[in-house]
């Protein structure tokens, strides 16, 4: 019962983090369509624009920030390393919770901590652009830093739970995304046998 719980608990989580990833990608998107924008009216008629400068960053911003859950989600953040995939299974798991609990957990809860009183403050005061021409409503986004960061958080226990579950051989019923050991060679071996690319 409490494993049907807790894995019920990390889809739910799972579902949450992948919606709101699919979501903020359209930054990306209008990202894009901004710059373009904005270098094409600089160049072309000499217009700038403080707003879109500002809202080009604040875009990134959100990009990144609630982004960042998505990509624990898909064990897609860059790692540093040459051994990970050369592993195991239950050895990757191993690292996975190692990191979860001496730098994703406790990195978390210090941006988190350190945020919290200028974003109280920014939205004390209703902070804006300093610049004339900027955009309104800075504590918006100062206020996602806090909550990015509380997802990641979320999304971090559900990463850490399905690591727990990989390593103590417990199914947890879900194939782990990204590329796993061995796949490049197997897929390798499928290639010299068809003879070609499928």
């Amino acid at each position: 019962m409490m494993r049907r719980a807790i894995l019920a608990w990390i889809a739910w989580v799972d579902g949450l983090t992948e919606r709101l990833g699919r979501l903020v990608s359209w930054c990306a998107f209008l990202l894009v369509i901004l710059v373009c924008l904005d270098v094409g009216l600089r160049y072309l008629f000499a217009l700038s624009f403080v707003a879109f400068r500002e809202l080009e960053w604040h875009l990134f911003a959100l990009l990144f920030l609630l982004g960042a859950a998505s990509t624990l989600k898909r064990d897609g953040h860059v790692r540093v390393d040459v051994l990970y995939q050369r592993l195991g299974p239950r050895s990757r798991a191993a690292i996975n919770v190692a990191g979860c609990l001496l730098f994703l957990f406790p990195g978390c809860y210090l941006v988190i901590a350190t945020a919290l009183p200028f974003v109280q403050q920014a939205w004390a005061i209703r902070e804006g652009s300093p610049d004339p021409g900027g955009l309104p409503a800075r504590y918006l986004l100062k206020g996602v830093i806090p909550a990015a960061f509380g997802l990641l958080a979320l999304q971090g226990v559900a990463f850490f739970l399905r690591n727990l579950c990989v390593l103590f051989g417990v199914d947890c019923g879900r194939r782990r995304p990204g590329p796993q050991a061995g796949d490049g060679a197997a897929a390798g071996k499928r290639r010299a046998a068809g003879g070609g690319i499928s």
